[in-house]
């Protein structure tokens, strides 16, 4: 299992704001041992910080986590990407998302349709268009909503020396998982999914997709965010703790993460934090996360015993892992709690 962090982004605490705060957050995961850092479009760009990671440092893998796929076009997403395979000697993933209805029509002023028909459809494109450029192979791709069909010289960068990168496709229902099966050669798995939900509903499905699909497990990468609380004293980890409540109780009140918590029987939980959510009472919403839902969707405590029940939830279940730390958290800590999923 490997171990990655963030770059860039604002869900460990972190802002990316200039260049000098970037290179040093690279020079930070180097130091704690990460194997790869991921950069997510909250807000900031998601491909941008990445160049510099791979330029800063020759060792680790990048891999956006995610881009929100419907706000671009598959060609200047496989532009994009293939370029960032190329710059970083082929460590780079492409991680995709969906996002929500509203963003995509009222923030990016996007069109909106059936997401997993759309993200399946966007992935196919993205293949078509690597393949004119790496078989010489004509540009012919026609869907519902994509068609690509244009493709000059002038336009094609030619074969990638490193390939085309691994794509990744974030899911937690039914139908995102199947496409991620399907068309990815991943998945990022939401932090909102607990082991449980993992083992029998995740899982369970990849693999009769797969199955159908001709793929094996082995040859398909299950990525991992999970939320972390922990810190250099009890004080610590108790912010640590207000931080992490307040995330789970955002993502509880999301409906298409309802599914999640009505495994665990608490689909009336999701009813009480939409509805506060619609009242913006914030405060509200966290209070009602309790300590058996904080301990379902986080490992909270202090580093050593954080990194033993990681590997306890999800040794053979999935292949990378990333510390989602939604507040500051000191380097120290963080190089100890790697280093302790290293040992154990």
């Amino acid at each position: 299992m490997l171990v990655d962090g963030h770059i860039g982004g604002s869900t460990d605490g972190t802002r990316g704001a200039d260049i000098a705060d970037l290179t040093a957050q690279v020079a930070h995961a180097d130091h704690i041992g990460y194997d790869g850092v991921w950069s997510t479009e909250i807000n900031r760009d998601p491909f941008l910080p990445l160049l510099l990671a791979a330029d800063r440092s020759p060792r680790l893998h990048i891999g956006t986590a995610i881009a929100v796929a419907f706000a671009r076009n598959p060609m200047t997403t496989a532009t994009v990407a293939n370029d960032l395979q190329t710059f970083s000697a082929g460590r780079f993933a492409l991680g995709l998302g969906s996002q929500i209805r509203p963003h995509i029509e009222r923030r990016f002023d996007m069109p909106w349709s059936a997401p997993a028909e759309r993200m399946r459809e966007f992935v196919l494109a993205l293949r078509a268009i690597w393949r004119s450029w790496h078989d010489d192979e004509p540009l012919d791709f026609h869907g519902e909503i994509y068609r690509n069909t244009l493709m000059t010289p002038m336009f094609n960068p030619g074969p990638n020396p490193f390939g085309p990168p691994p794509v990744l496709i974030a899911a937690v229902g039914p139908k995102m998982t199947s496409v991620a099966a399907e068309v990815a050669d991943g998945m990022l798995v939401h932090s909102f999914t607990s082991e449980r939900y993992l083992r029998e509903v995740t899982l369970p499905q990849l693999a009769s997709v797969l199955d159908a699909n001709g793929k094996t497990r082995e040859r398909f990468t299950l990525s991992y965010p999970g939320l972390v609380a922990t810190g250099t004293d009890d004080e610590d980890v108790e912010k640590a703790v207000r931080a992490v409540r307040e995330r789970i109780a955002f993502y509880g009140a999301t409906p298409a993460y309802r599914g999640v918590l009505e495994l665990h029987g608490w689909g009336d939980l999701h009813t009480e934090l939409h509805l506060l959510s619609r009242r913006k009472d914030w405060a509200a919403m966290t209070a009602l996360v309790d300590d058996t839902v904080l301990h379902t969707f986080a490992t909270v405590g202090e580093p050593a015993s954080v990194a033993r029940e990681i590997r306890r939830r999800f040794t053979g279940l999935i292949d990378r892992f990333t510390l989602y730390l939604p507040y500051d958290l000191a380097d120290e800590v963080r190089y100890d709690l790697v280093s302790q999923l290293r040992a154990s």
